[in-house]
């Protein structure tokens, strides 16, 4: 398929992107073949199937990097609370926040789990979106994290989409174990990991270090476990506070650090170093009426990549929409259009650690967005509009 006549955003993870005004791309077995200027077009394309895009925007199709889209229940109460003054910490602690949704999650059967979270997908397919990253962590038991993952792995059977998984056993602590998080660690979530790994259901492993969750020492533990698996790792750090959790993330080479409110110049410097991308999550940031901002200025400076997700979960982002993700990263966190949108394709792919997507280059798989806009600030200006003609996955057409 030969696709004219269009405006293509040639994305780059290193030099944010480019703009060809009167482009072309060329699709042959699921990749992209070709990309140039209309007047350039190789005689070999001009025999095949061609469709004239009539100006529009193509992109990389969007990438979620980090999701929680498959759990049981919801958290409107809680919504409700914070309103009322409640903090997320009190919600935690008294009793609420992740271990309330875990309660919910266990008592949902596997095709419950996948019912409930498809209709989260759609909602981020109908935005552009190729590849989206799925956690575990609302099971906080052999079975139920096990019981996630698996749905999470049958999204990919129901919906023309790329899922990666992510174990996060190291989420929160049970109430079983509300006295001994070290026994947690040893007793269910490496032994679970080990599980899940030796069921192919794992791609990268996370935790949240945080004081209301696992502290540095109880995550090396599972970095440990992880390392020794083969596996990647990430981690959910200096959301509330800053325990040193980005710095332990850098030690370990993590494919990203997520959240990052707390993180200092120090920080940046360490992740910059290890390669490791800063995921920002305005979704929370917002939700949870936050204040601290993430170094933004620090991370430019030091040249750490940063990607943006909607942290889609039940409590602190209830948020399936990344084009308002988008929105929120540079109005809330002062990004530029071009970060954003860098920060939802390459940025986010590197995340993940996939070098395949993301971008527009000859090689890379075919996932494309094509746009009802005129430049490629749009799609982070708007609010509540989505201007999606039409979503490529693997080179196939799918209508938005």
């Amino acid at each position: 398929m030969l696709l004219t006549n269009a405006q293509i955003v040639t994305v780059d993870d290193q030099d944010g992107y480019g703009l060809i005004a009167r482009g072309a791309l060329a699709i042959k077995d699921g990749l992209i073949d070709w990309v140039g200027v209309q007047d350039a077009i190789p005689t070999k394309y001009l025999d095949g199937p061609t469709r004239d895009l009539e100006g529009r925007l193509i992109t990389p199709a969007l990438i979620d990097c980090h999701t929680h889209v498959v759990h049981g229940g919801d958290r409107a109460v809680e919504f409700e609370m914070r309103l009322k003054g409640a903090s997320y910490e009190e919600v935690a602690r008294a009793g609420g926040g992740i271990v309330s949704t875990v309660t919910a999650t266990r008592a949902a059967t596997i095709e419950e789990l996948l019912e409930t979270a498809l209709p989260r997908v759609d909602a981020l397919l109908a935005e552009g979106v190729s590849v989206i990253e799925v956690k575990s962590g609302y099971g906080l038991n052999e079975e139920t994290e096990l019981n996630m993952l698996r749905a999470a792995r049958m999204i990919a059977d129901h919906r023309a989409v790329r899922i990666k998984t992510t174990f996060l056993g190291a989420h929160a602590v049970p109430t079983e174990y509300k006295d001994n998080p070290d026994r947690y660690i040893d007793d269910v979530c490496i032994p679970t990991l080990k599980k899940a790994h030796a069921e192919g259901l794992v791609d990268a492993v996370d935790g949240f270090c945080e004081g209301i969750a696992f502290n540095t020492y109880q995550i090396k533990r599972v970095f440990d476990a992880a390392r020794d698996l083969g596996l990647p790792v990430k981690l959910h750090a200096e959301q509330l506070s800053n325990i040193g959790g980005t710095k332990l993330a850098a030690h370990y080479g993590a494919h990203s650090v997520d959240h990052v409110e707390y993180a200092n110049e120090e920080d940046a410097i360490a992740m910059a170093k290890s390669g490791s991308v800063a995921v920002l999550l305005p979704g929370a940031f917002y939700t949870l009426h936050e204040t601290q901002l993430p170094p933004i200025d620090a991370f430019r400076k030091h040249g750490v990549p940063m990607a943006v997700a909607t942290d889609c979960n039940p409590g602190s982002s209830p948020l399936a929409s990344i084009l308002l993700t988008m929105n929120m990263s540079c109005t809330l966190f002062r990004l530029t259009p071009e970060e954003a949108l860098v920060g939802a394709t390459a940025h986010a792919a590197r995340a993940l650690g996939l070098s395949d997507t993301g971008r527009i280059k000859p090689g890379l798989r075919a996932d494309l967005a094509i746009w009802n806009a005129k430049h490629p600030a749009e799609l982070s200006y708007r609010i509540g509009f989505n201007t999606l003609f039409e979503r490529i996955f693997a080179g196939e057409s799918t209508a938005a």
